[in-house]
């Protein structure tokens, strides 16, 4: 049976205030649960219900609180609960902002939505991009959404968030700094570096005007045919994939 304090801590977790407060965070679902245990963050609290612990095994000592089903609907953020929750202490990684000058790292200008967060840490986790800088203005990591759409990958990519403008203007001249715009050159046709820096921006605003003044390199998706009217624009954890894609497709 979960206690009240352990359901009140849980649910707390769903605001911003709190996890930041407390330095936590809640996952769920046995795979993201295993996953980010593998990769060595602490945790706090494990819940699972009977039935789910049957059929599964986590491979950890941490002690588990075994719960009926009712209390996991009430402790879970999901429509449908998996059966695993678990609180994990946030980690805490320091800033290197000379990373962008040895190898490829991504930024992202205020992206909002917790779903296209989760989904471009797991790109980035792909395709072996382990630094992502966010703007302050940028969506919290820790966001049960955002950490349900990483799969584990949140475990495995180092997120800093700080002024992405400064970032970008204390890295060395040389230092590429691309950037994607609808008045871009085509990324097929363009020279990518195996180092720098891949700004991605706003759902709906795209790059903020101070960071795009900083870039560099700005880099178009073609739609297909070039004379077809389409989409405006690309989701931007899709376009995020895409040009991941294509950077590790020429450059190892």
């Amino acid at each position: 049976m979960i206690s009240k304090s352990l359901l009140k801590q849980i649910k707390s977790l769903e605001q911003r205030k709190f996890r930041k407060e407390s330095a936590l965070f809640v996952a769920e679902g046995g795979k993201t649960v295993q996953d980010l245990i593998d990769t060595g963050i602490e945790v706090k609290n494990i819940i699972a219900t009977d039935e789910w612990l049957k059929t599964h095994k986590l491979n950890t000592t941490a002690e588990i609180t075994v719960v009926n089903d009712d209390d996991m609907k009430k402790a879970s953020f999901l429509r449908t609960p998996q059966g695993v929750l678990a609180i994990f202490k946030q980690p805490s990684h320091e800033i290197d902002y000379t990373l962008p000058e040895r190898e490829l790292c991504l930024a992202l200008d205020n992206v909002q939505d917790p779903g296209n967060m989760g989904t471009i840490i797991r790109i980035a986790d792909w395709f072996g991009i382990e630094n992502i800088y966010c703007s302050n203005g940028s969506v919290d990591i820790y966001n049960p959404k955002t950490v349900q759409a990483t799969m584990g990958a949140i475990g495995r990519v180092k997120i800093h968030y700080t002024n992405l403008p400064e970032l970008i203007e204390r890295l060395k001249e040389k230092t590429p700094v691309y950037g994607t715009f609808l008045d871009g050159e085509d990324i097929y046709s363009s020279k990518l570096n195996e180092r720098g820096i891949i700004v991605m921006g706003n759902e709906g605003n795209g790059i903020s005007d101070e960071c795009g003044r900083l870039i560099k390199e700005r880099l178009l998706i073609p739609n297909y045919p070039k004379e077809r009217s389409t989409s405006e624009s690309l989701n931007v954890s899709v376009a995020t994939a895409i040009v991941c894609s294509e950077f590790r497709r020429r450059v190892k």
